[in-house]
């Protein structure tokens, strides 16, 4: 009995480290909840088109350039240039100001209209996409450090954060976006 029992101890042991590493497979984070998640959100640009974010993304893959203080444009402006992204229409992208909700429509209305005196451009407009949460909150569930810099994302229609990169422009970090946004959903 005790040879059988000990011939078997191994298998059993193996059984045992099996069914543990396809438990911590299941239980370990997945990317999209390490990253981040954007939130369901409803905005529209400021041509007044709806968009359901993150399902009406203008593609699978796209960029959002994230703000969250008027004086972060510059910035913002720097991926932007250093991207191309005015000329180059292969990448899907949006700004997206994240700002604190006012809470009333009449409050919204009027941070869209300053909005409006800074960005006169259609074009400019059709890709700036504010959205109004709270911006604790927003940071959060979409996996970022805080307020004090920005953004830009790869996000895809459900929400999950593929890439991110914080600060300005940077060659490196624009080439991981890149990469993100050209790579297959598997």
């Amino acid at each position: 009995m005790n040879i059988t029992m000990s011939k078997s101890l191994p298998y059993l042991a193996w059984l045992v480290a099996a069914a543990l590493a396809v438990l911590l497979a299941f239980a370990s984070p997945n990317e999209s909840s390490v990253m981040g998640h954007l939130p369901s959100i409803m905005s529209k640009t400021l041509t007044r088109q709806p968009v359901a974010l993150p399902q009406g993304l203008p593609a699978d893959r796209t960029l959002a350039l994230i703000t969250f203080q008027r004086g972060q444009r510059e910035q913002i402006e720097s991926w932007i240039d250093g991207l191309n992204l005015r000329n180059d229409a292969s990448i899907a992208w949006m700004r997206m100001p994240v700002l604190n909700d006012p809470g009333t429509l009449a409050g919204r209305c009027e941070v869209a209209q300053r909005l409006l005196q800074h960005y006169t451009a259609d074009t400019e407009r059709a890709r700036l996409v504010p959205v109004f949460t709270d911006r604790a909150d927003f940071v959060r569930s979409a996996g970022l450090s805080g307020t004090d810099q920005v953004y830009a994302l790869v996000i895809n229609r459900q929400g999950e954060v593929l890439a991110r990169v914080s600060g300005r422009f940077d060659a490196d970090k624009a080439q991981l976006l890149r990469e993100t946004l050209k790579a297959q959903s598997l």
